[in-house]
């Protein structure tokens, strides 16, 4: 099977923002996703080059329109290039071949009888080159869809004849409810079509940045519309009017695009097509706008979220997932760094890594890391079949369009795997020398997280990578089809030992524009003494205390007795630890996603031990542990030597 799929082009008027990632990140998991099934695939993504509001940014910047353009468009190119998008071509539209494509299909449309030449008087907005009937401006003046004021133009023009389509339009969208996704806004679509369609002006002459009509028009002061030029970019990127090799990819399974220009999309374009006498795109899906804390982004209020700083401050791979997860595909979302944190913190690290840290830890110390599917089906049927359903599941949701339900769904196979450890404990059932099903829960776990991490590969395919190497087999269309669609077992295997895949991000790792003003403005205000002070009393950053200040706090070895996970909690596990007293204390640390508790049990800790005791999730904490923690995770702080428990520490 063939599958198309597209990202817009982008316009080379600026680099690119957090919206151009979402839709390139959406666009390279369908991809992903479309090769892990089997299917033929063919992903477009480029620049859009054309048309006056480029030719006049570039004199702003004093280069030429081509320096300039090239530029911009290099940053798009280098970016996804650097993200790892799996494109198969990045088309540019002042690429010989597309200009050639343009020229014949504006050729074909004026033998067909679908454009003419005329005058055209109307309002033009720049920004968004695009004519509006004076019913359509705000106040009679400005641009409907951007804000901005309009001018009057008039200039001779070649016209689309776009009122022909009208209904053949309407009737398309009759015959397939769900060309337009998500369905919400196909009524709007509709609407506007259903209020009449004028006649499209598809020639500028006002400028001279544009693809040139055919030669056989004789008619070198016009050059095309840009959306003309741009939405065509689609089958000349397939060979269309030139060699056409890969047009067998048409019509496009899916345009992904943002919702200010669903309307090109789903009007001007498909009547281009039925023009062209083409078939129409599958499916269109518009999604939402992003906002940063709840507010729209801008330059001026320097909140313009750049993906590369993110990815740079956070991950790529968390930064996918985050963009993914976060917000129905459709709707507008908001970017913030605490929610992002949260979903590391919780999603990524507590439930995905935390698994994997616990498949490594209960191999390694019942069974020297060999894990063996035999005894999974006789101990664990029950759990496997409940994995098998959720990924039989999962297929709708990328066909809808919905990939925050993917993830939300396939997130289940994890609690599935976190449960069964709970539920089964595979270190008590060492105790009772119930071996085998010990390690058939191991087992079990091992394979929950595998077929998850081949679901979850289109979205995160560097992190799963790396789980399906330690379980020694590669994540490619043989596997998925074993893994997932004929529900096979691990083979045996000897799992490899990797560090934590989601160390824990405690604060934001980016400063927002306006805390820097804020802090800048809190530095100036400073009374001089207070600065001077501080001065006196640091030294390279940490402040410096007596010694007497620093024996008021009583540190201690201390043996873990005993350890267990805090039912609700993703964090907490409940030590018992003796520290030299006649009754050990209770400590609960804020370790799970690093230790699990039976690793713990007979090992030996440094302990704050006089700490006011605490309440964390109703139950009582005698103390803390003493831990180290960086970007590679967390370490408890440990005696290089056996030491008799409560045997102080200074």
């Amino acid at each position: 099977m063939k599958n198309y799929i597209t990202t817009p082009i982008y316009y080379v008027n600026g680099e690119a923002h957090i919206g151009h990632a979402y839709t390139t990140f959406i666009a390279d998991t369908l991809a992903r996703y479309g090769r892990l099934k089997g299917e033929d695939v063919f992903f477009l993504t480029g620049t859009d080059e054309h048309g006056q509001k480029i030719e006049e940014s570039a004199k702003k910047n004093g280069k030429s329109t081509k320096e300039f353009a090239d530029e911009i468009s290099a940053t798009f190119r280098n970016l996804w290039d650097d993200f790892g998008i799996s494109y198969d071509k990045f088309i540019r539209t002042t690429d010989d071949y597309h200009m050639q494509g343009v020229q014949h299909a504006f050729a074909k449309m004026y033998e067909k009888g679908d454009i003419y030449k005329g005058d055209y008087e109307g309002h033009y907005c720049v920004s968004c080159e695009t004519f509006f009937p004076e019913t359509q401006l705000i106040d009679g003046e400005f641009c409907p869809d951007c804000g901005r004021a309009t001018s009057i133009v008039k200039e001779e023009s070649y016209f689309f004849n776009l009122s022909k389509y009208e209904k053949p339009l309407l009737e398309y969208y009759e015959s397939h409810p769900d060309f337009i996704l998500p369905r919400s806004k196909r009524n709007e679509v509709i609407n506007f079509v259903k209020n009449g369609l004028h006649d499209l002006s598809v020639t500028r002459t006002s400028f001279t940045w544009g693809v040139a009509l055919p030669e056989s028009f004789n008619d070198d002061k016009h050059v095309m519309y840009v959306w003309l030029d741009a939405l065509l970019n689609y089958i000349t990127a397939l060979g269309y009017g030139k060699d056409e090799k890969d047009m067998g990819y048409w019509p496009a399974q899916m345009h992904l695009v943002g919702k200010d220009i669903l309307r090109f999309h789903a009007i001007y374009w498909p009547a281009f097509l039925m023009s062209l006498d083409l078939p129409l795109p599958k499916h269109i899906g518009a999604h939402g706008w992003w906002t940063r804390d709840g507010e729209k982004m801008s330059k001026s209020k320097g909140n313009v979220v750049s993906p590369k700083e993110v990815s740079e401050a956070y991950g790529l791979e968390n930064f996918r997932y985050f963009m993914l997860r976060e917000v129905p595909f459709g709707q507008d979302g908001d970017f913030s760094q605490r929610a992002f944190i949260d979903r590391i913190n919780s999603d990524l690290s507590n439930d995905l890594g935390n698994l994997l840290n616990r498949i490594i830890g209960m191999s390694g110390k019942y069974s020297e890391f060999h894990i063996d599917s035999v005894d999974v089906l006789k101990y664990h049927t029950k759990e496997i079949n409940e994995a098998n359903i959720i990924l039989d599941s999962l297929d709708e949701y990328i066909t809808n369009l919905q990939p925050h339900r993917y993830l939300e769904e396939l997130w289940k196979l994890f609690s599935i795997g976190n449960k069964a450890i709970e539920e089964h404990a595979p270190w008590v059932k060492m105790k009772e020398d119930k071996k085998d099903e010990a390690l058939a829960t191991v087992a079990l776990v091992a394979n929950v997280l595998a077929k998850a991490a081949v679901a979850l590969h289109p979205v995160m395919p560097n992190t799963t990578s790396t789980v399906a190497d330690a379980f020694g087999f590669v994540i490619d269309s043989e596997s998925y089809k074993a893994i997932v669609l004929e529900k096979a077992l691990l083979k045996p295997f000897v799992i490899k030992q990797v560090p934590p895949l989601f160390p824990r991000v405690e604060e934001p790792l980016m400063q927002d524009n306006n805390a820097k003003e804020e802090a800048s403005a809190v530095e100036v205000k400073a009374e001089p003494k207070k600065m001077e002070a501080k001065k006196e009393t640091t030294v390279e950053g940490d402040n410096l205390i007596e010694i007497g200040q620093f024996f008021e706090t009583a540190l201690k070895i201390g043996t873990v007795l005993d350890a267990t996970e805090v039912p609700k909690s993703k964090k907490l596990i409940q030590l018992r630890v003796d520290v030299g007293e006649e009754v050990p204390r209770q400590i609960l640390a804020g370790i799970r996603e690093f230790y699990s508790p039976e690793e713990l049990i007979n090992t030996q800790v440094c302990v704050v031990a006089n700490l006011k005791p605490a309440k964390l999730m109703g139950l009582l904490s005698e103390g803390m542990l003493l831990a180290a923690k960086d970007e590679d995770g967390l370490c408890l702080i440990r005696p290089e030597k056996p030491r008799k428990a409560g045997t102080p520490i200074g």
